[in-house]
C-alpha cells in the first residue's frame, strides 16, 4: 500500500485562504509560516509539504488562485448575442468585484508587490489558461482586424489600472460619491467603442 498523505487538498486550501486573509491584515511580512499553521490549526511541515517555501504560497499559490478565479468567472457569464456588451460585464462584473473582494490576491498576481516574485510552472500554466479564455471572449466582439490578443491586453491594461485605482482609494475617491461602478464602465464602453470603430471603419 502507498503511504498515505499527510497533508491533504483540505490543508491546501485552508493555507491559501489563510495566506491570503494575513496578507490583508498584515502584509507580505506578516505572512509568516508560523502564524500560517496556527491560523489553520496545523503544522509548519504541512506548508513546506504543500508549497515547498513561504514564497511558494505566496506568489505561486495565491497567484494561482487569482487566475483561477478570473477563468472561472469568465466561464460562468452568460453570452448574450451583443458581444461587446459582454466584454464590458466580464470588466465590470468579473474584475472589479475580484479586485473589491480578493485584494491581497490582485496585489500579488498583478502589481507584483513581492520583490521575490518568479513564478512556477503552474502558475504559469494558470496564467497562460485564464488569459486564453479571455482572448475568446474578447474576440467575439467587433474588433476591426485587431488580434483578439492584443485586444485582450488592452482589456487587462484597463482592469490592473482601474484596479489599482480602487485600491488606492484616493484617485476614485476624487469623483462623487457612488461613481466608482459608473466610472469603471463607461471606460469599458469607450474601450469596446474603440474597438468598433475601427471594425467599422
Amino acid at each position: 500500500m502507498g503511504r498515505p498523505r499527510e497533508h491533504d487538498e483540505h490543508t491546501r486550501e485552508a493555507l491559501r485562504a489563510a495566506a491570503e486573509r494575513l496578507f490583508d491584515e498584515r502584509g507580505a511580512a506578516g505572512v509568516t509560516v508560523r502564524a500560517l499553521a496556527d491560523a489553520v490549526g496545523t503544522t509548519t511541515r504541512a506548508v513546506y509539504s504543500l508549497f515547498g517555501s513561504r514564497d511558494g504560497l505566496l506568489i505561486d499559490a495565491l497567484s494561482q488562485r487569482a487566475y483561477e478565479l478570473l477563468e472561472r468567472g469568465l466561464d460562468d457569464q452568460l453570452e448574450t448575442d451583443d458581444p461587446a456588451r459582454d466584454v464590458v460585464e466580464a470588466g465590470v462584473g468579473i474584475f472589479r468585484p475580484f479586485v473589491r473582494e480578493h485584494p491581497a490576491l490582485f496585489r500579488i498576481a498583478f502589481q507584483r508587490v513581492l520583490p521575490s516574485f518568479e513564478p512556477g510552472p503552474e502558475l504559469v500554466a494558470a496564467r497562460a489558461s485564464a488569459f486564453r479564455r479571455l482572448c475568446l471572449k474578447v474576440g467575439r466582439a467587433p474588433l476591426g482586424g485587431k488580434p483578439p490578443e492584443v485586444a485582450a491586453l488592452e482589456f487587462q491594461a484597463l482592469c490592473e489600472g482601474l484596479g489599482n485605482f480602487e485600491l488606492r482609494g484616493n484617485t476614485l475617491r476624487l469623483l462623487p460619491d457612488g461613481a466608482e461602478d459608473a466610472t469603471w464602465r463607461g471606460a469599458f464602453v469607450s474601450l469596446v467603442a474603440g474597438w468598433r470603430v475601427g471594425a467599422d471603419g
